[in-house]
């Protein structure tokens, strides 16, 4: 049997699971990776769980070793020269007069390359800027294009429930975020109403959708008959959260029971149903 625990290396970032070897390690503690771009410090996010032999799981990389003083004073030097090459980043982007938006600053913890993420809306002819960032620097380059997603992923904000985003918080994988979510949870398909501060569909309205289509197989559909105890209805709105239904009734006028108080009809005659239609 082997442990591991999940690593986080951004505190928004995605969560990756690592070996954790013979080391005891515990959510708070700092520690260096070995990941594919050489020597990382992250910090562990869940406690440690157990794989029984047998399990399909591909490989894990292992805990290099705990971090130490030195580790964690180089990755401050690091935050500090993200943020002073973003400053410089924006100047030369004004400078240079090119159209993209600089989002973020990385730095390899050994300090040997610098990742620029940005958003554009087409094709940015950056080889001026690399250079003169090249020339300031002296360590590698990277300049990356992200969408507007990840922008708000790492700038973070408030959204129009006053929480912080869901992917500043929880989300560490962005999932397809269709309208067909936002019809079966009732919601208008206005989009300025169902749209995120990136712009795109929300995504509470993919984590949610389990939970609603769960929800919704309790309810009567629209245009059921019922029998409540006002009298015989149609359904015309369900009401998920609150676990009601609005009803039409035969004289036009509309009722909110909740479903503890109706009965579905099965036997509704055509001349009831046409009755209820007109």
């Amino acid at each position: 049997m082997s442990k591991f625990v999940g690593v986080r290396f951004r505190p928004q970032g995605k969560v990756y699971d690592f070996d954790v070897g013979h080391f005891v390690l515990s959510p708070g503690s700092h520690v260096i990776l070995e990941t594919e771009r050489g020597l990382a410090l992250g910090t562990v996010v869940t406690v440690s769980k157990t794989v029984e032999k047998g399990q399909n799981r591909p490989p894990l990389k292992k805990v290099y070793r705990l971090a130490n003083d030195g580790d964690l004073k180089q990755h401050r030097r690091n935050l500090e020269r993200e943020k002073a090459g973003h400053a410089y980043c924006l100047e030369c982007i004004k400078k240079l007069g090119l159209q993209m938006n600089l989002v973020s600053v990385e730095s390899l913890f050994d300090g040997t390359k610098l990742t620029f993420f940005y958003t554009a809306d087409g094709r940015v002819d950056f080889r001026e800027l690399v250079k003169m960032l090249v020339k300031a620097y002296r360590v590698r380059i990277e300049m990356r294009q992200i969408g507007v997603r990840n922008r708000a992923k790492m700038c973070g904000g408030i959204g129009r429930c006053g929480q912080e985003l869901c992917c500043c918080t929880f989300i560490s994988n962005f999932q397809p975020v269709s309208v067909r979510m936002a019809k079966e949870q009732g919601l208008s398909l206005n989009p300025s109403k169902i749209s995120g501060l990136c712009g795109r569909l929300m995504c509470c309205l993919a984590f949610e959708h389990g939970t609603y289509c769960d929800l919704k197989g309790k309810f009567p559909s629209w245009g059921k008959i019922v029998q409540t105890k006002t009298g015989q209805g149609r359904v015309v709105r369900q009401n998920i959260l609150k676990e009601s239904v609005t009803v039409q009734l035969e004289d036009g006028k509309e009722l909110d029971v909740s479903l503890e108080e109706i009965i579905e009809k099965t036997d509704v005659s055509p001349q009831e149903k046409q009755g209820l239609h007109d």
